[in-house]
């Protein structure tokens, strides 16, 4: 089950609470690629609803270089290759497990929102690949 709805300054849009439906629990657009100053931000705004984030699997080539911790925390990241490209896993200690999908830092505003939105709809069933394969994303 997913927190309730979260329209905070980091760009974050998430499912209601209820029965999981599709591949990803919500969106979250960042403002860059650097994934260690980031999440954060990110994960200030989660724990209050969601609990501790504890680990966070990302795709490697969707972030710069990272480190194996975040430095003020005991959060781990987890970079694979295998990982569905533009998402984030993130689990914690209480049994939390968020699928987030990532939207580019470089779409459009108008884009994103879009993108976010369908991405947090209750009803949504599509894959990352499909959410964002309608958006113009740059290259």
């Amino acid at each position: 089950m997913s927190p309730a709805p979260n329209t905070t300054t980091t760009r974050l849009r998430l499912k209601a609470a209820g029965p999981v439906t599709g591949t990803v629990d919500g969106a979250w657009w960042p403002r860059s690629d650097d994934l260690s100053a980031e999440l954060p931000p990110l994960l200030a705004d989660l724990e209050p609803g969601a609990g501790p984030v504890a680990r966070v699997a990302y795709r490697l080539d969707d972030w710069g270089p990272a480190p194996r911790r975040l430095p003020h925390g005991q959060v781990r990241l987890e970079g694979f290759r295998s990982t569905v490209p533009h998402t984030v896993t993130l689990t914690g200690p209480t049994g939390l497990r968020l699928v987030l999908l990532v939207v580019p830092a470089t779409t459009s505003g108008a884009t994103a929102e879009s993108v976010m939105s369908a991405a947090a709809d209750p009803a949504e069933r599509h894959s990352p690949t499909e959410l964002l394969a309608g958006a113009e994303l740059p290259r």
